[in-house]
């Protein structure tokens, strides 16, 4: 499986030793947008490459990348997109199975928000904390050996069409959910193959406290 992380300019959220044991198993291409070279630090990895206007990195943080000859791609502080989308559009053609953003969430709401709507804009994004993942689901999910694992599904489109869920302590068949609706907040999976299903609309999954390996 071909994997990439890159880390926002946000919040870690979670302990090091976390994310220490992540990326211990777990092998992939590192990109950092900005400030996030700084968590980058933090956990004493070296990136591939840095993305960003470079008015939130350390200094000095800076400094040691250099001189590890990590490649830096600096852009002036105006322009069309934010660091971590800039990141995005250039590795989006590289095919990755899965992008884990990391220091996506947390720090200004505004960023926050709009880091989330990234999802569903680019593929294959999981927005990692150490007791939560976040992704979208199009159309079909399965879920496996993930059993009690606690799981909240929030409409992002204006109403998910035919929604189904079998699996799950709740399961719902052929229903119309709305954006707003908390019908599917707070739900757990009770099978170890669990599925879900809709016609239409776009979906942001939140599993709690997962065994990330299986996510």
């Amino acid at each position: 499986m071909k994997i990439a992380y890159i880390f926002f300019n946000g919040v870690l959220l979670g302990k090091e030793k976390f994310f220490k044991n992540f990326f211990k198993e777990n092998n992939g291409d590192i990109f950092c947008a900005d400030g996030g070279s700084n968590l980058c630090y933090e956990l004493k990895l070296i990136p591939n490459e840095i993305w960003g206007d470079l008015d939130s990195i350390d200094k000095n943080i800076l400094k040691f990348y250099e001189e590890k000859n990590v490649t830096i791609k600096k852009f002036p502080k105006d322009k069309d997109f934010t660091d971590s989308e800039l990141i995005l559009n250039h590795i989006k053609e590289k095919s990755y199975d899965k992008i884990y953003c990391i220091g996506a969430l947390g720090g200004d709401i505004d960023h926050e928000l709009t880091n989330i709507n990234l999802m569903f804009k680019y593929n294959n994004l999981y927005f990692l904390k150490e007791n939560e993942i976040l992704f979208k689901i199009e159309k079909e999910f399965e879920f496996k050996n993930l059993k009690d694992t606690k799981i909240s599904f929030i409409p992002f489109s204006e109403k998910i069409e035919n929604l189904s869920l079998n699996g799950f302590k709740y399961d719902v068949k052929n229903i119309t959910l709305k954006k707003g609706d908390s019908l599917c907040i707070s739900n757990i999976i009770k099978l170890d193959s669990a599925k879900i299903n809709f016609e239409e609309g776009k979906i942001l999954c939140v599993i709690k406290t997962l065994p990330f390996h299986n996510a």
